[in-house]
């Protein structure tokens, strides 16, 4: 074969490498919110796709009832998802696995009274319009709040919103409060003031948090892919808790997440403040994935008296695994 010859086979036969390998690249729907936290840094630089080879389709769902439905349907194979619908989606049988946190919930989600609406303190929301997207963490929430302030679901008008039907709602004056999470609930507490927040529940015996999950199949086919995800979401968080205060709205990684999110580098450093990002390493303790089938019953327990689902499973410990994190430690 000919000096010439042999250059153009090699050529051919890469190139035919090179296309074989992007045909073999598996495209992947995620389904995640619009939360402006550290791992949308991380997703606007591509580091989920370098870490896992995937090729990622992003979706942004407005509530977790959304995500459960696409992942019953097998739309979505990995997916963000709140404590109150991750407890909704297992107790409805979907086969599902929690693998990390995302964040523990705290000021990130609050209610929030609109200016002249008349409420200063939580017992004030008796008789008022509150809206919240129902079956999130903040709707489990908002029902935590209500119990504490010794009243019955039925003395407080729960309106179903979507985060953006909240916003428009919350101009025209049709509620009078909101329990939400960001952009919606910035943008409404230029006019409102914060009465309680998750953090507050969390205290009072309703802990919330958003949790990443995957279809139990596709885990068990792609738990290497899975564990190179959870490790590229712990670098992103850990990125942050090095060193917060550095996070400020010039920062190229709050710019990052500017571009992905609908919040504004200006307000993205205090949001941050609201969620608390958790070291993977700290995960699998007893505190956090550990206790998260307890967590996850009790959820369910306290969704079925409200009336949010029917039955309630005697153990939620099959939809929790603590496998992918302490593999990602290694």
């Amino acid at each position: 074969m000919t000096g010439k010859l042999a250059k153009i086979v090699l050529t051919t036969t890469t190139a035919l490498g090179l296309c074989v390998a992007v045909a073999q690249a598996e495209t992947l729907t995620i389904a995640t919110f619009s939360d402006p936290t550290p791992m949308n840094a991380a997703r606007a630089q591509k580091e989920f796709e370098k870490a896992t080879g995937w090729t990622i389709d992003w979706r942004v769902f407005d509530s977790g009832t959304d995500v459960i439905a696409a992942m019953a349907s097998g739309d979505v194979k990995v997916a963000e998802l709140g404590s109150s619908p991750l407890a909704i989606a297992a107790t409805q049988g979907v086969d599902l696995k929690m693998f990390m946190l995302s964040y523990a919930i705290g000021d990130s989600e609050s209610l929030i009274a609109r200016n002249g609406s008349g409420i200063e303190t939580l017992a004030d929301i008796k008789g008022k319009r509150v809206a919240v997207p129902v079956g999130s963490t903040a709707h489990f929430s908002l029902m935590g709040a209500i119990a504490h302030a010794g009243l019955q679901p039925t003395d407080v008008t729960v309106m179903t919103m979507k985060p953006d039907q909240i916003a428009a709602a919350w101009t025209q004056e049709a509620i009078d409060a909101a329990f939400i999470w960001p952009p919606a609930q910035t943008e409404i507490l230029k006019t409102g003031k914060r009465i309680v927040s998750a953090k507050d529940t969390a205290e009072w015996g309703y802990p919330t948090f958003n949790a990443w999950t995957v279809d139990s199949a596709f885990l068990a086919s792609h738990e290497k892919e899975i564990v190179a995800f959870a490790k590229a979401m712990d670098a992103a968080n850990m990125a942050y808790l090095k060193d917060p205060a550095a996070w400020t709205p010039d920062n190229e990684q709050v710019k990052a997440i500017a571009s992905v999110t609908g919040a504004t580098a200006e307000q993205i450093p205090e949001i941050l403040k609201g969620y608390n990002f958790i070291p993977l390493k700290d995960q699998v303790s007893d505190t956090w994935l550990g206790s998260a089938p307890k967590s996850l019953k009790a959820t369910a327990d306290f969704l079925k008296s409200v009336g949010r689902i029917d039955t309630v499973a005697d153990d939620y410990s099959k939809f929790v695994t603590i496998a992918v994190a302490e593999e990602a430690q290694k």
